[in-house]
């Protein structure tokens, strides 16, 4: 974790696992790199998130890396996600990632069943 990402998003509230689509799938040009605040898409909504990624500090395009993220706005995420949510990464309009969520880390954010 690079120490920009641990002193501006201390507290991660979701580990999810996401796939970076390829250049050929639409995806990006370059690879990402822990700290990707691409927008965190899911119920018809944008959202700013940072990506700190577990184990890796690069993902290759076409590849899945495992990470948590931080909401920049975690007041409207309550009770929004749960475990197995899917979720997209994008930039613009246009989609780079797929993710589904595998640990709900704020309990606050989790759906009241």
């Amino acid at each position: 974790m690079s120490q920009y990402n641990r002193f501006t998003y201390p507290i991660p509230e979701i580990r999810a696992s996401i796939y970076y689509l390829t250049e050929r799938e639409g995806g990006r040009k370059t690879p990402v790199s822990s700290g990707y605040r691409g927008q965190f898409y899911y119920d018809d909504t944008n959202w700013d998130a940072c990506q700190t990624f577990i184990g890796q500090d690069v993902c290759l395009l076409g590849k899945t890396v495992d990470c948590y993220l931080t909401t920049a706005s975690p007041q409207f995420h309550l009770k929004q996600l749960h475990i197995g949510k899917v979720f997209e990464i994008r930039e613009g309009a246009r989609v780079v990632g797929k993710g589904i969520i595998t640990e709900v880390l704020n309990p606050k954010f989790l759906i009241e069943q």
